[in-house]
């Protein structure tokens, strides 16, 4: 599958484009099944996880064709909504598939998600709301599979702000009759980028990007063409790596507004933050503080920034102390950066950075942001690091090597 091998210690500088986000391309790309005609969608990432979802829905019998960062779906030919198991548990976005197929066919089947192992991943809070909706379910030997003969709006509390059942209730409530309200739904920028492209498709939602979501269901949606946000985790990963290598870097195509949290912790660090329209200029000033994280649900600190800011919390003067709050399972990192020479000890779901010299190693991506974290380890580190697994890393980074590599990193991806 290849690996990555760096060599440390140069200070990035120059300018690094973000690609579109991965977490609103899954949903947006599943959504467009839904509508009676075709849809145009723009800057949708190449990435893995994008392209197993497209070939789980040419295996339904729909026509897609992808064309760089333009895909074009004709929903028309869905002949069976029943996700390839397979291909379904490569990914955790292929749940999406249940929502959007009970509300167009009133039935759907698929297996439990995939993705990263960093934590239990339950469809509890998706399956409740599939049955305030009308649906009745099952779950066999981890297919899951939904049924319902005539869905109806419901008032529908969730236990926790899942993004994924704040989703899958969404796009399954926008073809039901009457009303749907979700309450302490999630309030992250992909929501509010799927609800957009819903609302152009004929939907109408109001509050997406508030803990409360009223869905008006209608009888049919239109396809459309739509240009999907910029990825909020990779703009904050160039971020860190331009600020962990003291360089002096522009993150073009950011949204500021979705990296606020981050941006917040950055200037506490004594990192120099310049906001522009259309991105963010970052530079090192030699010298960075400690600071204390905590992750939680957007608006809050994101947990998929956790990792790669671990890495930036080795270099700074002081000790750090870093809370996860969304995955039991996100510190697996922890290890292969002690092995390059961290000091980093877990107490449970918290974890006490002191600062440290990082040297290059051997060290495996265990999972997608993992990855990342590794690779920011390795810039920084003294030497040549070699990073194993990192179909990880691809999930979720469109050409990460080639952006860092035109803005000074030594980085090469090898067979």
């Amino acid at each position: 599958m290849g690996k990555f091998l760096i060599t440390g210690g140069t200070p990035l500088k120059g300018e690094i484009c973000v690609s579109g986000a991965k977490n609103s391309a899954l949903p947006i790309v599943a959504a467009a099944l839904m509508a009676d005609s075709p849809s145009r969608l723009l800057d949708i990432p190449v990435l893995r996880d994008v392209q197993n979802l497209c070939e789980i829905i040419r295996r339904m019998g729909c026509k897609v064709e992808e064309k760089g960062n333009e895909i074009l779906i004709d929903p028309a030919g869905i002949e069976r909504p029943e996700a390839d198991p397979d291909l379904a548990r490569k990914l955790r976005g292929s749940y999406y598939l249940l929502g959007v197929l009970l509300g167009k066919k009133g039935w759907a089947r698929s297996s439990l998600p995939g993705g990263c192992n960093i934590g239990n991943r339950p469809i509890d809070l998706h399956l409740k709301g599939f049955k305030a909706l009308g649906a009745e379910m099952s779950i066999d030997h981890g297919i899951v599979e939904v049924r319902a003969e005539r869905l109806k709006g419901n008032r529908i509390y969730l236990d926790y702000p899942s993004v994924g059942a704040t989703i899958n209730i969404m796009l399954t409530a926008t073809l039901a009759e009457g009303t749907t309200i979700i309450e302490n739904a999630a309030r992250e920028p992909e929501i509010v980028d799927l609800a957009n492209y819903l609302t152009v498709m004929g939907a109408r939602i109001k509050g997406v990007g508030t803990d409360i979501i009223k869905i008006e269901g209608v009888e049919s949606l239109q396809g459309a063409e739509y240009r999907i946000i910029p990825d909020r985790i990779e703009a904050g990963t160039y971020m860190m790596a331009a600020a962990v290598t003291q360089g002096e870097v522009f993150v073009k195509n950011v949204l500021v507004e979705h990296v606020k949290p981050l941006i917040a912790k950055l200037k506490e660090m004594g990192v120099e933050i310049r906001e522009e329209i259309d991105g963010v200029y970052v530079k090192g000033n030699g010298h960075l503080k400690a600071v204390d994280i905590k992750t939680l649900p957007y608006p809050g600190f994101p947990t998929d920034l956790q990792s790669q800011m671990m890495v930036l919390l080795t270099q700074a003067d002081g000790t750090s102390l870093v809370i996860e709050t969304v995955w039991e399972n996100r510190f697996m990192h922890v290890d292969e950066l002690n092995r390059m020479g961290a000091n980093i000890k877990i107490d449970g779901h918290s974890a006490l950075i002191k600062p440290s010299r990082l040297t290059g190693a051997e060290v495996t991506a265990t999972d997608l942001r993992a990855g990342a974290a590794l690779i920011l380890a390795g810039l920084v580190a003294k030497g040549d690091t070699e990073i194993r697994d990192i179909y990880h890393i691809e999930r979720g980074y469109e050409n990460i090597a080639a952006k860092l590599s035109s803005i000074g990193a030594r980085i090469r991806k090898v067979k």
